[in-house]
């Protein structure tokens, strides 16, 4: 099976369109769809169903497109290392939950760097559970997440702390501080982040004898770029990481709005694998990463 085959698939899979992979990849919409069908007749099924508005995926194409990621990214990685002519220098793959890769680690990126020049570095964001897969299986070398792994087959090093703060804009109508029960009374953004969002409020408004459902919910997001915009727009208020609002605080473009009785914290953690001692290259790296990480946060 020819790799790109499967990688165009990924593509147009998650965009939703053939016509715009092709231009992005500059070959002719007919030539691409003639590879999603050698891999069709490869795989023996239909991947996509083809229509004016675009495409979807079929029951099989969504099977596909769970593994399609990581068989791309895998072959990608041994592409790198070996085409490297330095021992001691490599391609360091690094995943990071969505607002750390976004806001915290850029700086500590540009320490790196400067420490270790000849590494080509690639920092893509992702889902914790997500992160913690890849690691294991080699698909990333390090990853940054909140709260310590599931898997115990890792190793994890606390490098920080972020918070899940309520905010609006400065121009809305909203007391400094509430009550948590006072939530349901103003129109909300929800970051769609079960694990670190949603679940506290749920856990909590069930304290409270209320349902998350009890909000007034104009829409949920997995952008929190969308919910500082909205929030920004004052439609309403949104929680969001503390590290992903620093500049628009900074600027009083938004104001935190406190708890009295409820607050969501979160300790940021290195995770990697715990053979990695055996890699002199990648070990010296997560020492150094360990040791600068938490002072350089942006």
């Amino acid at each position: 099976m020819n790799i790109e085959y499967l990688d165009y698939f990924y593509k147009v899979a998650t965009i939703g369109s053939i016509s715009k992979v092709a231009k992005s990849a500059h070959i002719s919409q007919s030539a691409l769809s003639q590879q999603i069908s050698k891999l069709e007749e490869v795989l023996g099924c239909k991947l996509l169903d083809r229509s004016n508005k675009g495409v979807e995926l079929t029951d099989k194409g969504i099977i596909a497109l769970k593994y399609a990621d990581n068989i791309v990214r895998t072959y990608e990685a041994m592409i790198g290392q070996l085409q490297l002519d330095n021992e001691e220098a490599r391609n360091i793959k690094i995943e990071a939950c969505w607002s750390i890769a976004t806001y915290s680690l850029p700086c500590v990126m540009y320490k790196i760097k400067k420490k270790f020049p000849r590494h080509n570095y690639k920092l893509n964001p992702n889902e914790s559970d997500s992160i913690e897969e890849n690691v294991l299986n080699n698909i990333c070398d390090i990853g940054v997440i909140y709260s310590k792994p599931k898997n115990q087959s890792l190793s994890y090093h606390k490098i920080g702390m972020d918070r899940i703060v309520l905010v609006s804009s400065t121009n809305y109508k909203m007391p400094d501080e509430i009550d948590f029960k006072s939530l349901i009374e103003y129109p909300f953004i929800l970051l769609n982040d079960k694990m670190h969002v949603i679940n506290p409020i749920a856990d909590k408004m069930k304290q409270s004898k209320l349902k998350i459902d009890d909000l007034k919910i104009l829409y949920n997001s997995d952008s929190a770029e969308s919910v500082k915009l909205s929030v920004l727009n004052e439609f309403g208020i949104g929680f969001l990481p503390y590290t992903s609002i620093k500049k628009e605080l900074y600027n009083k473009q938004l104001k935190l709005i406190n708890i009295i009785d409820f607050s969501i914290e979160y300790d940021m953690y290195l995770i990697y694998d715990k053979e990695v001692k055996e890699h002199k290259v990648l070990n010296e790296f997560i020492e150094y990463f360990k040791k600068i990480a938490q002072k350089n946060l942006c």
